[in-house]
């Protein structure tokens, strides 16, 4: 599970990816000021590192199964 960087919260993999996407669409479609976008930037930034979190786990649980496959 990712760590708690920034945030009070504890998302799923899942959650924080649709949170993603909303926050760059939000981005995308303009009508912000200045700090909203900052704001909106830094939450992305959260969000995406959360994201990577849980794939670089899932990746190394995939690489030690496969390595537990191998050895036998």
């Amino acid at each position: 599970m990712p760590e708690k960087t920034g945030t009070s919260e504890s998302l799923s993999y899942e959650k924080a990816r649709d949170e993603l996407v909303d926050v760059v669409r939000r981005l995308e479609s303009g009508g912000t000021t200045l700090e909203e976008s900052l704001a909106l930037w830094e939450r992305a930034e959260l969000l995406a590192r959360t994201c990577q979190t849980w794939l670089d786990g899932a990746r190394e649980r995939l690489d030690a199964a496969v390595g537990a496959d191998t050895d036998d």
